[in-house]
């Protein structure tokens, strides 16, 4: 099957960052896309031990200063009236989204996230992630137009044969959109070089036209120059367009040109042709790696992850997960990553177990996989799975379950640390125990406050806040989790009695549709006994108002 990546890696070449060839290849069909993407999942190999690579985040600066200095010699091009060719054109007028994805990208791969990531064992991207590999050959394939549908098709076929980790499948977004900026790269590096030879073959003409009120050069002294030169497609045409339709003078320089080409085994209307056809494949890929980048940017990532994600689909035979909201079950996924990463488990296995087990629970809040990953249940189920946790994750742990009083000896043992050194100094200097003792007490204070504000920080750093497990409940709420939201109010006045059932009201209007009822729960407000004068006109009014 004809790759990519297989012809590259038949080069002498160290990797495929080395290849200056743009990333395009044979275009696949969607079924043939979906057989090279289960050939290509069967022919790579993961590896415990990657080989030292150059990290994708220096290759993206090297990118991005290319592409940077690309668009100004354009821009400048076109500043002095020079022509450019549709290709320069497209990359010049969007050069604000491909600064919108070098950031996207730096934001959304941090170093710890990226030491996680499968890398490949072998072949051009080896000590790459396997997701890179994976996105390269979907780039090439398509040459750089991103369909969310067939990629999706294209994931699918490849996780028949090899499935990907969930972090994986997050960093499919990235991986595309790092590949594109590569191969965008690479066509401004052939855009610039051919503007280049163009440059060359005009100054050429020039000396045998006698432009710009210059005297033109014997034929003969030019020609001679070139005989030892190497003429590119892109010079010739070039210089045929400049010759062409010029003084008869010029005739002999055009019949040398032709004569060249024979040598070369081609004629001129065919040079021709086939740089235009160069020059429009150019354009293309251009075109389709900024529309590309567009398109990536308007998807809705959290949707096509789900869509594409093994590990979903085993989860959502739970009912209950299914109407989980999103952030519930992304830290289910995250509990998944973690549980993987401290067992032998995979990802896809842990997922089985937890709806295994989940399905012998007791209670409906049990039967929840998520009370197995994220809830009093996830103890056993650790012990279940012979979890191993990080060493950072068992400090967590230990400090947690210290609670305040932790809290207190660790304040405590950071402010004697802190006076220890103090109080060496002065108990050398001989100085007296009651001095030693009030510096001892005045500088306790300082030191305690000094101790809280570093534990207070470095709890803070560890533990943050955690939303609450939720339900999505898209269709409203079933009869079976039927709510009455219950408002607690004083009778106080007519008038405010109306103020708090329009909120009410409003209330109602905001919230999900299906069985939920909202009601005010009244009292009077405190009086010296029962009842007073008032008591029942109030509650008539409310009575009238709630009719």
């Amino acid at each position: 099957m004809l790759s990519f990546l297989s012809r590259i890696a038949g080069s002498d070449r160290e990797s495929a960052f080395e290849f200056a060839e743009v990333i395009r290849a044979e275009i696949f069909s969607a079924e043939r896309l979906e057989q090279h993407a289960a050939s290509l999942a069967a022919a790579q190999t993961v590896t415990a031990q990657p080989v030292a690579a150059r990290p994708l985040t220096a290759r993206l600066r090297h990118n991005h200063r290319a592409l940077l200095d690309a668009h100004r010699a354009i821009a400048k091009s076109i500043a002095a009236g020079g022509a450019i060719t549709p290709a320069a054109e497209w990359l010049v007028d969007n050069y604000h989204v491909v600064e919108a994805q070098v950031r996207q990208v730096r934001d959304d791969l941090p170093a710890g996230y990226y030491r996680q990531l499968p890398k490949l064992a072998d072949g051009p991207l080896a000590g790459y992630p396997r997701v890179l590999g994976l996105a390269w050959a979907f780039v090439a394939h398509t040459d750089s137009r991103f369909d969310a549908n067939l990629l999706c098709q294209f994931v699918a076929a490849y996780q028949r044969v090899q499935p990907l980790t969930i972090g994986e499948l997050w960093a499919i977004a990235i991986t595309l959109r790092i590949v594109l900026i590569e191969n965008l790269r690479r066509a401004a590096e052939l855009i610039a070089s051919r503007r280049a030879v163009r440059q060359q073959a005009d100054r050429v003409a020039d000396r045998l036209l006698g432009a710009g009120g210059k005297q033109a050069q014997p034929l003969a002294t030019v020609l001679q120059e070139l005989e030892s030169v190497q003429l590119s497609t892109t010079f010739a045409v070039q210089l045929l367009q400049r010759l062409r339709d010029q003084d008869p003078e010029a005739t002999p320089a055009l019949t040398w040109l032709e004569a060249r080409l024979a040598t070369a085994g081609t004629t001129a209307d065919e040079v021709v042709r086939d740089e235009h056809q160069r020059q429009g494949a150019s354009s293309v890929t251009v075109r389709n790696v900024i529309m590309s980048m567009r398109s990536i940017s308007a998807v809705d990532w959290a949707d096509l992850f789900e869509s594409m994600s093994l590990v979903d689909d085993v989860l959502r035979t739970d009912a209950d997960f299914a109407q989980s909201d999103f952030s519930t079950r992304n830290r289910c996924r995250d509990a998944i990553e973690e549980l993987a990463r401290g067992s032998r488990y995979s990802e896809l296995d842990i997922a089985r177990r937890a709806i295994q087990v989940a399905g012998t629970g007791g209670t409906r809040r049990e039967r929840h996989a998520g009370y197995l990953l994220i809830a009093r249940g996830r103890r056993a189920f650790e012990s279940l799975l012979d979890f191993r946790p990080s060493v950072r994750a068992g400090l967590n742990r230990v400090i947690a379950r210290m609670g305040i009083h932790g809290y207190l000896a660790g304040v405590a043992l950071l402010a004697l640390v802190m006076l220890a050194w103090p109080w060496s100094v002065l108990l050398s200097g001989g100085i007296g125990v009651l001095a030693l003792a009030v510096l001892a007490a005045s500088g306790l204070v300082l030191a305690v406050d000094a101790a809280m504000a570093v534990a207070n920080s470095s709890i803070t750093s560890r533990f943050s806040a955690r939303p609450l497990p939720e339900m999505e409940l898209a269709d409203g709420i079933p009869a079976d989790l039927r709510t009455l939201v219950v408002v607690p109010i004083l009778f106080t006045s007519s008038e405010a009695l109306a103020e708090h059932i329009e909120h009410l009201e409003i209330h109602h209007l905001a919230s999900l549709d299906g069985d939920v009822t909202f009601a005010l729960l009244a009292d009077w407000a405190d009086a010296p006994c029962e009842a007073v004068e008032g008591d029942e006109a109030l509650l008539e009014g409310a009575l009238d108002i709630g009719r």
